[in-house]
Formats: C-alpha cells, sequence, structure tokens
C-alpha cells in the first residue's frame, strides 16, 4: 500500500533523476580510453545519439520507480530497485559523455519522465506478471535500439561505443531477469504500441 513518506521518497528520486549529478558505483566503461579524434559532424552525431540513450535513461528510471511503487511481490519490488541504480549509473555515463563531445542533455527530459513514470505505475497495478512482462519487453526493445547505435556511431568513438555496448549487456540482463521472475509475454499490439511510442522519444530527443 502506498503511503506518503514513500511518495516523498519517489519524489525526491524523481527530483535528482532530472536535476541531480547521478553517481555510478562502477568505473564508467570508457574510463581508460582516450578521446578519438572526431570531425564536428561526427561529434555532433555520437553527441546526438548519446543524447537519447541519456533520455531513454530517463524513462527507464521513471518506468522502474513507477512499477517498483504499485508492485505486489517484495522480491519483485527489490530486483526492479536494484535494476533502477544500474540505470543510474547509465544516466552518469550518457551525462558525462554528452558533455564531453560538447552536446547538451534533451529540454524534453522532465516530459519523458512524467510520462514514463505514469506508465510504470500503471504496468505495475496490472499485477506482477505484467509488470515483469512489461519490463521484460521494454528491456528487449531497449537492446535493439542500443545495437542500431552501435551501427551508427563513428567507428572511431571508442568510449561512446564501450559505454553502449556495457549499457546493452545491462538491459539485456534486466530483461531476462524480468522472465526469470515469470514475466508475462505481451500481447503484440501492445508490443507495437511500444515500439512507437519509443521512435516518437527517441527520433525527438536526437535534435532537441
Amino acid at each position: 500500500m502506498l503511503n506518503l513518506d514513500r511518495l516523498i521518497v519517489e519524489f525526491d528520486k524523481g527530483l535528482r533523476t532530472l536535476f541531480g549529478q547521478p553517481r555510478s558505483v562502477r568505473p564508467h566503461p570508457d574510463a581508460m580510453m582516450s578521446e578519438a579524434p572526431l570531425d564536428e559532424v561526427g561529434k555532433k552525431h555520437a553527441a546526438a545519439l548519446m543524447r537519447v540513450n541519456h533520455s531513454g535513461e530517463i524513462c527507464a528510471q521513471a518506468l522502474y520507480q513507477g512499477q517498483a511503487l504499485t508492485a505486489r511481490d517484495p522480491v519483485v519490488q527489490q530486483k526492479l530497485e536494484h535494476a533502477a541504480q544500474e540505470e543510474t549509473e547509465h544516466l552518469a555515463w550518457t551525462a558525462r559523455r554528452v558533455h564531453e563531445l560538447g552536446g547538451h542533455l534533451s529540454v524534453l527530459n522532465p516530459f519523458w519522465y512524467t510520462g514514463s513514470l505514469a506508465i510504470g505505475a500503471l504496468a505495475g497495478l496490472l499485477g506482477d506478471r505484467w509488470n515483469l512482462g512489461f519490463l521484460a519487453e521494454t528491456e528487449r526493445q531497449v537492446g535493439h535500439h542500443l545495437q542500431s547505435h552501435l551501427d551508427r556511431l563513428p567507428p572511431q568513438d571508442e568510449k561512446s561505443r564501450a559505454i553502449v555496448a556495457q549499457m546493452y549487456a545491462d538491459e539485456i540482463g534486466h530483461a531476462e531477469m524480468a522472465s526469470s521472475l515469470g514475466g508475462e509475454d505481451l500481447p503484440q499490439p501492445v508490443q507495437l504500441a511500444m515500439k512507437l511510442n519509443g521512435k516518437v522519444m527517441t527520433g525527438t530527443s536526437y535534435w532537441v
């Protein structure tokens, strides 16, 4: 059951996600790599792709928080909160990389966060099996998206590619975790709607 203290904690998490300085417990995947020379076009393109990835992590953080808020099983809540911590690390990695490339974070992040939090809370209210199924499908789609970025990033930008590769490994791990805990496969129309929603977010965040 929701209580005032829990809501205050989640509100604080939201503020820190959007406006705080996320920290990574693990070393940044690109920590030991040198900056490769990129022309202005390549630099701008790489920064835009990493901005998209950062916005995606804003969405993931909100989804996990919403899902954990309404999940019924304490074990599921714990797994969601652990996954959210890894998403916080992704926020730290992508934010720093965007700034290193001379880019800016998306001004629409508060919008993405609010919408994703509501969707996550709704998924949790549907029951833990559907909640976990939604999580698994989300992470599978994010994995496909990250794979496409490995193809689109400049080949010499090893720092960005290392970050995206580690994010991909983490997201696939989250999907496998959700499936192993009993997540249901979502109906095809729901999967399609999620893909369309993801395209709107990624397409917009690339530019704004």
